[in-house]
């Protein structure tokens, strides 16, 4: 089992910067990637940004450059700092492991609600 804990959400203005962070627990060896994605009300959950153990790193299209994944799945950390946001960046941001080494399992964390203001 991993445990992932979100922080770093509320609220900003449009045009301004947030900086989120997700802390992974318990089986952390098996965790080959981990990731950011988002979900606002009425809409599917999208990737944002995904790095591997290896230090790849994929954006999903909603970042549009704004946005960027950093930390060291090594030291069980990830973060994403979102710059020049919109009120289009509301929703429910969820840090995502994928467990490719030992059981092929994905862990969510429970999310962390980023609203931007107009």
């Amino acid at each position: 089992q991993v445990h992932l804990v979100e922080s770093g959400g509320g609220l900003v203005q449009a045009g301004g910067f947030l900086r989120l962070s997700c802390a992974a627990s318990g089986n952390t060896i098996c965790i080959f990637a981990m990731g950011w994605y988002r979900q606002a009300p009425g809409k599917e959950r999208e990737l944002l940004a995904r790095i591997t153990r290896h230090g790849a790193i994929t954006y999903g299209d909603p970042v549009e450059g704004r946005f960027t994944i950093s930390g060291d799945i090594a030291k069980n950390t990830v973060y994403l700092e979102m710059n020049r946001v919109k009120p289009g960046d509301t929703a429910v941001y969820y840090c995502y492991a994928k467990d490719d080494l030992c059981y092929g399992d994905d862990y969510w964390g429970e999310g962390t609600l980023v609203t931007v203001s107009s």
